[in-house]
């Protein structure tokens, strides 16, 4: 017998940890699920030391793992090891053609460590499993599905289209949002050197030509004010940010803090949209793809709870973990939600009257990853132009204030 840490769910949603013995790691799942826990991740315990002797542990830390594992080094594994499988090579032999051509050290030994587990007697799904903070319970769930059915092939190749559409949605949001991010902090960063260091030297100059205490126009004087404050309560201002950013952090991390801060989320003017679609496209596609490769419903939906990437969105899913737990369809928990758009009811209701609910769900994933797709670039050709503008405001206003006493100056001295 083997102990075997895990981390699982109970019937309520809650996370339970614990050891558990027994045989192999099939043998652990089918205990705890026979206990009503839904298991998330199921590894060997670390073996006991003897007395006196002394232990190295050459293994990467999971949290170094998931550091230096990018979701696009996954996405290229993932279908890498679909196409060496589909095309008839054995598993363990393309899991080392894998780990042998690998670029990514981490990921490398991730792959050496998963051989080793295989050539040991264990499940594709197992190996997978003793690598929680890289593969998710998404990855191992499919995986150990696609197993059982004697499928891998396939839900690999859907592990990979998955893993696909959902990096390029989020390169391109983060692509759209890097230009103004970009365009505000060289804004900020210009209009803080100017009056530090400009601003200063053009007082002084009106000093010396108008005399000190001089009438200066309204425009010029609030710059110069403005920058005697910027210069005098600089450093209150950084920490005051300083300690916001740190509060705020602290309450995200807080179940009420997060959930406060997401609904404030979902209702930002045009961003809460595109978060609300965002998120309902990755789990409408998650449960799809997850009920195809054969994943159980409840199991299927708590994953998805944890994908949803938004409170408010997550807690909805959990309403429909109840009701189809308690026999009921999906559609009514997800109108009383009030979560979802009525497109999104109605094709989920159609999906689960003709038993086509997984197609279903990716028809629905497709459209929204559409809409995410136009909101971005709407949304992005109408910040761009609107930050160059603002860029232009924020530089104008301080060239026009420090010019106009000048411009008096040499009209005055002209007349003369």
């Amino acid at each position: 017998m083997q102990r075997f840490n895990y981390l699982a769910t109970d019937s309520s949603g809650r996370e339970q940890r614990g050891v558990v013995e027994a045989n192999d790691m099939s043998e652990a799942q089918l205990a705890l699920q026979q206990h009503g826990l839904v298991p998330k991740s199921v590894v060997p315990a670390a073996a006991k030391k003897k007395k006196g002797s002394l232990e190295i542990n050459l293994k990467m830390p999971s949290f170094l793992e998931s550091k230096r594992v990018k979701p696009k080094d996954l996405m290229i594994l993932t279908r890498q090891l679909a196409t060496l499988v589909e095309s008839g090579l054995p598993l363990l032999r393309g899991l080392r053609i894998l780990a042998k051509q690998s670029t990514v050290p981490a990921l490398r030994r991730i792959l050496q460590a998963m051989c080793e587990s295989v050539e040991g007697g264990s499940n594709f799904s197992e190996a997978l499993a003793q690598h929680p903070k890289v593969f998710d319970d998404l990855y191992v769930n499919m995986a150990k599905a696609g197993e059982a059915a004697g499928s891998l092939e396939a839900s690999l190749n859907r592990l990979a289209e998955f893993l696909e559409k959902a990096q390029k949605i989020k390169s391109k949001v983060k692509a759209a949002m890097t230009y103004p991010i970009v365009v505000l902090v060289v804004a900020l960063t210009m209009a803080g050197g100017l009056m530090v260091t400009v601003i200063p030297k053009f007082e002084k100059l009106f000093e010396d030509m108008l005399g000190k205490g001089a009438r200066l126009p309204p425009l010029t004087q609030f710059v110069v004010n403005l920058a005697h404050n910027f210069i005098d309560y600089s450093l209150p201002i950084i920490g005051a940010v300083a300690l916001l950013v740190v509060l705020f952090r602290l309450a995200n991390k807080t179940k009420p803090g997060r959930l406060l801060f997401d609904r404030i989320k979902l209702r930002l003017p045009g961003f809460g949209t595109l978060i609300r679609r965002s998120s309902i496209g990755r789990t409408t596609r998650t449960l799809g793809t997850l009920m195809q490769s054969g994943v159980p419903v409840l199991q299927a939906l708590d994953i998805v709870r944890d994908t949803a990437g938004n409170m408010v969105i997550a807690r909805a899913y959990e309403q429909i973990h109840e009701a189809v737990k308690e026999g009921d369809n999906m559609t009514p928990a997800m109108e009383a939600s009030k979560q979802f758009p009525p497109m999104v009811v109605s094709m989920v209701d159609v999906g689960e009257e003709t038993g086509a609910l997984p197609d279903m769900l990716n028809r629905v994933a497709n459209t929204y990853d559409s809409e995410v797709d136009d909101a971005v670039d709407a949304m992005t050709s109408i910040i761009e132009p609107m930050m160059i503008v603002c860029l232009a405001v924020i530089v104008g206003t301080l060239v026009i204030a420090m010019f106009q006493p000048l411009m008096s100056i040499i009209g005055t001295m002209s007349g003369g």
